[in-house]
């Protein structure tokens, strides 16, 4: 599988075609001006309101665009290419049903900063506002959920939107921007003139941080004895992964990393301590509780990280917090040291000063709970217990897949049990915790990575909301390893149901689910099946000698529960060990 891509590398024939100065639609307008933002490839459906855009795709060989089988399919993909590649994604949909079935996909980008650029049709500009067929308001409907949103009046000012909306998706703290082009917008001719500056009024991020600030840190951090690091999506997101491990060893400050943090510091060295909150490692919640500096880089300090506020980090005499937006900062925690900017420039600049705290006892005691409390569950020669699906996993790809995931039970086994090396390696909905997103979002990683192997880990309920892009991956021979920990339950919605419920188990039951080898080979797309160790290793091993896409349906236990787990109410130190109590 490869992408015909002249955007990597312009060649200087195609520029010149590009940058010519005829008379053209507004549907060739966007094409080209598409290419000169260096988009690879689009994700998209096509339908009424952009058949002008799709009646200049055809024939267009310097264009690559993928067809989805469902919008959403088509946002969770560009969204996956965007995590994974560094790079904007794209995706296009018609008017109406077709663009409110990108919205969940909006705002799953939106939670997690991820930078795209939605393109959607619209009714001929006569027709707005009159409810024609297929009229929505789609640019008022996602306004909670876009950084930015337009509304094409004229085909002249087309390309200056365009360029704008690239600037805006991926600039500051990253997001979803959202054009939507009228149909006769789409027909109109003018002579194409691309733009290549930008100037947004009001739109200048700080990247810089205040040297200042930057200065208390290091002070506070030479003053700590107990400091800790909580590093977040912000880091992945600025490629500060460097400047973080230099920071680390420079300071030997015991790191942990949220969720959407994952990969954005390696997890075999030494300081790190796996993930925080409602299911993070004892360690990790236990050192956040007793830091007496706390220092959060480019991460929000989300309900799921803090669990109760207000016994959160209690004996934390200072608290910093870097981030690129400001408001940000003091929204959930109020920091004793803000630092807004670029978590890059800050962590460069924090580097040229940084020195050792003197933490030498604090990290003796880390490591100690690192070995007293490790992650573990009751393995079973019975029956496949999840957690080794995943550590099988690990093992076999030794850290270097990019692994993508839904939403639920496997989610977190995946955060706990695989051990990621890199960044951008993880991709999954972290904020709006989205079902259906693991599998069409690898499918963007994939194309994005075309060298790279990716594997789409799903629950049972997730992978049947976008099952439908099984035709994507086969048409296409898109080699994305599929795994589904089949338990035939909504795992999570059941464990929350015996531990808080009181066994009272409400609508959980998905025994009624197809067979999953049956569906992917109607598909076109190899599957198989394992229920114990043996099957595992073995259907596991196939997949991966396995030059194109497969299907595995590990059948797993269906009572297995995560743990840790910190319950509603209660702070990250009152843990729930499970087997481990």
């Amino acid at each position: 599988m490869s992408i015909p891509s002249p955007a990597k590398v312009l060649k200087e024939e195609l520029k010149v075609k590009l940058l010519k100065p005829d008379v053209i639609s507004g549907s060739e307008i966007l094409l080209r001006s598409l290419l000169l933002e260096g988009v690879e490839c689009v994700f998209g459906y096509p339908g009424g309101a952009v058949l002008y855009i799709y009646d200049a795709m055809h024939g267009n060989a310097d264009f690559h665009h993928l067809l989805t089988r469902h919008e959403q399919g088509a946002i969770h993909a560009a969204d996956g290419y965007a995590r994974t590649t560094g790079k904007i994604g794209v995706c296009i949909a018609t008017s109406g049903p077709g663009a409110t079935n990108l919205v969940t996909g909006i705002a799953t980008a939106y939670m997690d900063s991820v930078p795209l650029v939605v393109i959607t049709g619209n009714v001929a500009s006569p027709l707005i506002g009159t409810d024609a067929f297929q009229e929505a308001d789609i640019t008022g409907i996602t306004m909670p959920v876009t950084k930015h949103s337009y509304l094409v009046r004229t085909v002249q000012e087309l390309p200056r939107i365009i360029h704008e909306a690239f600037h805006i998706a991926g600039t500051g703290r990253k997001g979803p921007v959202l054009i939507d082009i009228p149909k006769d917008v789409s027909a109109h001719l003018t002579e194409f003139r691309p733009v290549t500056e930008v100037n947004i009024r009001g739109y200048n991020p700080t990247t810089d941080p205040n040297k200042l600030q930057v200065d208390k840190m290091i002070r506070a951090i030479r003053a700590a004895e107990q400091p800790v690091i909580l590093a977040g999506g912000g880091v992945v997101s600025a490629d500060a992964s460097a400047e973080l491990l230099e920071f680390v060893e420079k300071t030997r400050i015991p790191i942990t990393t949220t969720l959407l943090g994952l990969g954005g510091f390696p997890s075999a060295h030494e300081l790190w301590m796996g993930m925080p909150g409602m299911h993070g490692t004892y360690t990790a919640n236990m050192a956040i509780q007793n830091a007496d500096l706390l220092i959060c880089i480019g991460a929000r300090f989300d309900d799921r990280v803090t669990m109760e506020l207000k016994g959160f980090a209690p004996k934390a005499k200072k608290i910093v917090h870097i981030d690129i937006d400001p408001a940000e900062i003091g929204k959930n925690v109020k920091p004793d040291i803000p630092v807004v900017g670029h978590v890059k420039n800050v962590l460069a600049y924090a580097n040229t000063k940084a020195t050792a705290a003197p933490t030498a006892e604090w990290v003796k005691h880390i490591q100690q709970m690192k070995r007293d409390y490790p992650l573990r569950y009751k393995d079973s020669d019975e029956e496949l217990k999840p957690q080794f699906v995943i550590e099988m996993i690990n093992e076999t790809t030794k850290g270097e897949a990019i692994v993508t995931t839904d939403v639920g039970q496997h989610q977190m086994w995946v955060a706990q049990f695989y051990k990621f090396q890199h960044p951008r390696s993880i991709v999954t909905s972290g904020g709006l915790g989205t079902m259906g997103f693991g599998f069409p979002s690898a499918i963007g990683a994939q194309m994005g990575n075309p060298d790279k192997l990716v594997v789409s880990i799903n629950g049972d309920g997730g992978i049947q909301m976008c099952s439908q892009e099984l035709a994507v991956c086969a048409i296409n021979n898109i080699p994305v390893k599929i795994v589904i920990l089949n338990n035939q339950v909504l795992g999570m919605v059941r464990q929350w149901q015996e531990i808080i419920y009181d066994q009272r188990y409400s609508h959980i039951d998905l025994a009624g689910s197809p067979d999953f080898v049956k569906l992917a080979e109607a598909y076109g797309v190899k599957g198989l099946r394992a229920a114990n160790k043996e099957e595992a290793r073995k259907v596991w091993q196939e997949a991966l000698d396995t030059p194109g896409p497969v299907l595995i349906d590990f059948r797993v236990s269906k009572y297995e529960n995560v743990y840790p787990m910190v319950t509603q109410g209660n702070t990250i130190d009152k843990m729930l060990m499970g087997d481990a109590e």
